[in-house]
């Protein structure tokens, strides 16, 4: 053989090596492509949509007031004659708690009661005319009829002036009792604002203060504003738990009693009160607390998901649910959230397949080949 045929034959054997050496490498960097795309497109996870409750609180700052509390005037112009209590003293109802002394009041009583006898007496010699004079016209022609009516008119009269003196006694007798103010109901004297001697009065400088400010201290009130958003999660069997400053080791509980049925117009809020008792005094009226408004309610087409459910994009929210193999978007409202879940309002309805992770790279229509449904958890 020529040298020139060898080295064709040289040559022709390393080309048809070297193209089989290629086409090996071409279908092995194929297959290795297709696992990596495989490998590359996981399983959606999804869940299968149902009711649930959302239960969650906010914390509001309320305040403590004593449930009855009143300040306590002088009704008439007079001096201070003594003190029977003073700041801290516990009272009962009735109980005394300061005299004054009004020396014009025993004056005017002394006359009234002057008045009054000398009208009894006008009105007991008028009556004993009449009856003289009614028992003497029983006889024929000894009285004619109209001094008879007259004497009985003077009977009337004086028997109206002689009520009016006993109105005119009791009026004066009643004004001298004001010279002694009593406890309205029991509670504790928070506040003393005169000392024996001091004038006081309905009017002038003595009744820029009361004497007395009277707060009742087992029983509080506890007062807080709800925003008008949270007002329909409360009613008068609602509980909530408060705790204080000076004792934030210690929660308490209170009822909802009474609801103001009406909003603030500046605050937009409704003003509700719960009845706290309070035994052991432990708690001041005028105290601060941190009201903890549990929001448990069952709200009719409200569904809860978890929150990377639902997809804030620059054209709403959304939730993406599995129809048919295809992704559709569906437009959401969303209200209150906790623990990473979030109530959602829209188009949907139960057993409904919802993608747990909602994201913008899943577009509206696209196909989804492969989902794993679970827990909603």
């Amino acid at each position: 053989m020529k040298p020139a045929s060898k080295f064709a034959l040289i040559f022709l054997s390393v080309g048809v090596s070297a193209m089989a050496l290629q086409s090996c490498s071409s279908s092995e960097a194929k297959d290795d492509k297709e696992h990596k795309e495989g490998a590359a497109a996981p399983a959606l996870e999804a869940f299968t949509l149902e009711q649930g409750q959302l239960s969650t609180s906010i914390k509001i700052p309320g305040e403590l007031v004593a449930f009855q509390r009143v300040d306590l005037y002088a009704k008439v112009s007079s001096f201070v004659k003594k003190l029977y209590v003073d700041v801290g003293s516990e009272v009962k109802a009735g109980q005394l708690l300061v005299t004054m002394e009004a020396p014009e009041l025993n004056s005017q009583l002394s006359g009234a009661e002057s008045r009054l006898k000398s009208q009894e007496a006008i009105y007991l010699s008028s009556k004993a005319t009449y009856d003289r004079l009614l028992e003497t016209s029983k006889t024929p022609g000894t009285v004619s009829q109209n001094d008879l009516d007259i004497a009985y008119a003077k009977q009337k009269s004086d028997l109206a002036q002689l009520d009016a003196a006993k109105a005119s006694y009791r009026e004066v007798g009643d004004t001298r009792n004001y010279l002694e103010i009593r406890a309205p109901f029991s509670g504790v004297i928070s506040r003393r604002n005169v000392s024996a001697g001091a004038y006081v009065g309905p009017a002038g400088k003595g009744s820029d203060l009361p004497i007395f400010t009277l707060q009742e201290q087992k029983k509080l009130r506890l007062v807080v504003s709800i925003p008008e958003a949270y007002n329909s999660y409360l009613n008068n069997s609602s509980e909530v738990q408060f705790t204080t400053k000076s004792m934030l080791n210690q929660t308490f509980t209170a009822k909802v009693s009474r609801l103001s049925g009406a909003l603030d117009e500046r605050l937009r809020s409704q003003s509700i009160e719960m009845d706290v008792n309070n035994d052991n005094k432990q708690l001041l009226p005028g105290m601060v607390a941190e009201v903890a408004i549990p929001l448990t309610g069952n709200h009719t087409g409200a569904f809860v998901v978890p929150s990377k459910a639902v997809l804030n994009s620059t054209q709403g929210v959304y939730v993406i649910k599995v129809v048919n193999g295809k992704a559709v978007w569906v437009p959401v409202k969303t209200g209150r959230k906790a623990d990473d879940k979030t109530e959602i309002f829209g188009d949907l309805a139960l057993n409904d397949t919802i993608i747990k992770v909602a994201s913008e790279e899943i577009r509206d229509s696209s196909a989804i080949k492969h989902i794993n449904v679970t827990g909603a958890k």
